[in-house]
């Protein structure tokens, strides 16, 4: 039987006390709807139905790259009211999928098992047991154990409260079915809204088994409606991950103080300090150490490099045997070949470094190409924007430059030039030429200090 998938992402998150709707809050790196969305595009599907109200347009703009249809819920009447909204474009034959897109840690085996308890009765349900099962509905069961109802926490009575078998929201129904017991909800209860939830009872008394399984997780199913849920996923969610890579041979110093906020490919033997942010796609090859405190995005990094603590590395390439930091930032578009030093406080920006070059004190390069054996005194800067355009430096092979060098962009230093210390390069320089700028030093005896009056 085909599997359509319905996501309600329509809610409005009043506890996150935010303008922005709840599902595009983010967890590593990525806006809730965006995980549920991803685990729901891994199982086999006729089509992917979001349901929004909430934040009006934000959030299909913010999720373009989903191939799902988008449905607006335009009054917020409960959740069997949002499912409704989505009947025109439902096949009868289908089994339909709810997710939530508030509740990002579900994942595709829990969601398989419960495809699967469906082919049978037409009807599964995924529950959890809480020891505080404070704001969830409560599952009935009868005396054969068999599902009865689902009673909201403020329409349940004492007896029922106390129960601490939950109702996830998770279902799988049968498309004909569904929508006719959606069609027959009444909103009499406490909210005034359409519970999703009612149609168990309708079920029932139609005769259907309502098959449960039971999540593994409570976790798993935990939703989001509070800043202090979405840590606590959080910190769930980088667990996992630190965990996996762990069991992939990674040395992580401590998972608890690791983040991985998009894909990390990973060679063998690397060790990753305390306070370590990946973002993006980073790929790294054999023999990495990444000290504390360091953030990389979007960057590929070669065998044995050593990034030293409190370096920034964003959208770059980094080749064998480099040594980058501490406190370095390299910027998008840069580059370095193999066995670059890069040392602290320097900046890259756009940036090309041959073979066995150094830059390793307080200097900037922006828009450069470096080549090879050469070496960037402390203070260097090029001087690529003159308030319009971006310019381009190019220094060459086995390039001196000395400290305090500012070097004027466009401009070019040929190979085998040296740089004096506190040179202003507006021209071009011949291949091993000695470039110098300076103005003469003066000395006025028996200078007297400013005092104060």
């Amino acid at each position: 039987m085909s599997l359509s998938i319905i996501i309600l992402a329509a809610g409005q998150g009043t506890r996150m006390y935010s303008d922005k709707p709840k599902v595009l809050h983010t967890l590593a790196g990525r806006p809730l709807l965006t995980h549920v969305y991803h685990t729901a595009a891994a199982l086999s599907n006729r089509e992917i139905h979001i349901v929004y109200g909430h934040g009006g347009e934000q959030v299909p703009e913010a999720s373009r790259e989903f191939h799902a249809s988008w449905v607006k819920q335009e009054e917020q009447l409960g959740t069997g009211h949002a499912v409704q909204q989505v009947f025109p474009n439902l096949p009868d034959v289908d089994n339909i999928l709810i997710l939530y897109g508030d509740v990002p840690l579900i994942t595709e085996q829990t969601l398989e098992v419960l495809v699967d308890a469906a082919s049978e009765s037409g009807f599964s349900l995924l529950t959890t047991y809480l020891d505080n099962p404070r704001g969830y509905g409560r599952i009935i069961r009868d005396d054969k154990e068999k599902i009865t109802a689902i009673v909201e926490e403020k329409d349940a009575s004492e007896d029922q409260r106390k129960i601490c078998e939950v109702n996830t929201g998770f279902m799988v129904v049968n498309g004909k079915k569904l929508k006719e017991w959606v069609n027959a909800l009444k909103n009499e209860n406490k909210q005034n809204e359409y519970y999703l939830t009612d149609i168990v009872e309708l079920a029932v008394k139609d005769g259907v088994n309502v098959t449960s399984v039971i999540a593994d997780s409570p976790i798993e199913v935990q939703g989001i409606n509070t800043r202090s849920q979405l840590c606590e996923a959080e910190r769930y969610f980088q667990l996992v991950q630190a965990h996996h890579l762990m069991n992939n041979g990674v040395g992580l110093m401590d998972p608890g103080r690791f983040d991985l906020r998009g894909e990390l490919e990973i060679g063998r033997d690397n060790e990753i300090d305390i306070n370590v942010v990946i973002e993006g796609r980073v790929k790294l090859g054999n023999n990495v150490t990444i000290g504390s405190n360091c953030h990389i995005k979007d960057t590929i990094i070669a065998d044995n490099v050593h990034v030293l603590p409190n370096t920034m590395i964003d959208n770059a390439v980094i080749g064998n045997g480099c040594r980058i930091g501490p406190f370095a930032r390299i910027r998008p578009d840069t580059s370095l070949s193999e066995d670059v030093h890069v040392g602290n406080f320097v900046e890259l920006k756009k940036t090309d470094v041959g073979k066995g070059s150094k830059v390793n004190h307080l200097s900037y390069l922006g828009d450069s190409h470096v080549g090879s054996g050469t070496n960037i005194g402390a203070g260097t800067i090029t001087c690529n924007y003159d308030g319009v355009n971006k310019h381009q430096t190019i220094i060459g092979d086995d390039v001196f430059v000395g400290s305090d060098v500012q070097l004027i962009a466009p401009v070019k230093v040929n190979n085998g030039a040296t740089i004096a210390a506190g040179t202003t390069v507006t021209k071009d320089v011949a291949e091993n030429a000695l470039a110098i700028s300076r103005a003469d030093q003066k000395a006025i005896p028996k200078w007297k200090r400013p005092t104060k009056k």
